[in-house]
């Protein structure tokens, strides 16, 4: 199975919706995507996260499925802190919460990271529980049973589908954490998603076992083939 994880296009966050831009993106990803195609296509409940999967909808045939634990509202509640610079904002954007990422203490806790004493106070670990639930139904339902003790997934029903799910920045955090089984502090610490791009996941068929693997992070070669600004949201240009 070749998975996808789409970050949604450059967004109006209030009201929920896209710019002409991310409209722009939106397409140029449905472009992408018809070559090759998709069997499945999940999307967030949010209206910016569904206009980014319609084009492709459009071009395939095929009708997308709500994922509600997807909602970016909930990774927020979960993962959102009162910030030392005095403003409500996800907790990876926190300087003094980095600091404690990248600690010894945070990094030899491992997958119980938000058990550190300077962490406890958010109450990270329900919403790491909430994400490995949904994460690991989710899956099971592509065939694929999360053996979280060896980080590694057993194949119940092997298949070679093309299956995207189209979501969010923050949540795609907490996402990619308990999917890989790499600690939280460890992924939001180093990695990102642009608007509209693409990541990419193998989940390998040979054995009982799976140990699924990222040939790509925050694609976004679609854009510059339609001859739209390729970097990192409105900032970075490369």
């Amino acid at each position: 199975m070749l998975f996808f994880y789409v970050r949604h296009g450059d967004p109006i966050y209030n009201p929920d919706s896209l710019t002409p831009l991310g409209h722009e993106q939106a397409k140029a990803l449905s472009k992408r995507f018809v070559s090759y195609g998709l069997d499945k296509i999940f999307s967030s409940p949010s209206v910016r996260a569904q206009q980014t999967a319609q084009p492709t909808c459009d071009l395939l045939g095929k009708e997308k499925t709500i994922c509600p634990w997807a909602d970016e509202s909930l990774a927020w509640q979960d993962f959102a802190i009162d910030a030392s610079t005095d403003i409500h904002t996800w907790c990876f954007y926190d300087p003094a919460v980095l600091e404690i990422f990248r600690s010894p203490e945070v990094r030899a806790l491992s997958d119980k990271w938000y058990e550190h004493p300077d962490l406890v106070k958010y109450d990270f670990g329900k919403g790491v529980a909430r994400v490995n639930a949904a994460v690991d139904e989710f899956f099971l339902s592509l065939g694929y049973r999360h053996d979280r003790e060896h980080c590694r997934y057993e194949i119940v029903e092997p298949n070679s589908q093309r299956v995207a799910l189209f979501a969010h920045q923050g949540f795609g955090m907490c996402f990619f954490s308990s999917m890989l089984d790499i600690p939280y502090p460890e992924f939001a610490t180093h990695f990102d998603f642009t608007h509209s791009s693409m990541s990419v996941i193998h989940f390998g068929q040979n054995g009982k076992y799976v140990y699924p693997k990222v040939l790509q992070v925050s694609g976004d070669g679609h854009l510059y083939r339609e001859g739209l600004m390729a970097g990192y949201n409105n900032y970075y240009k490369f």
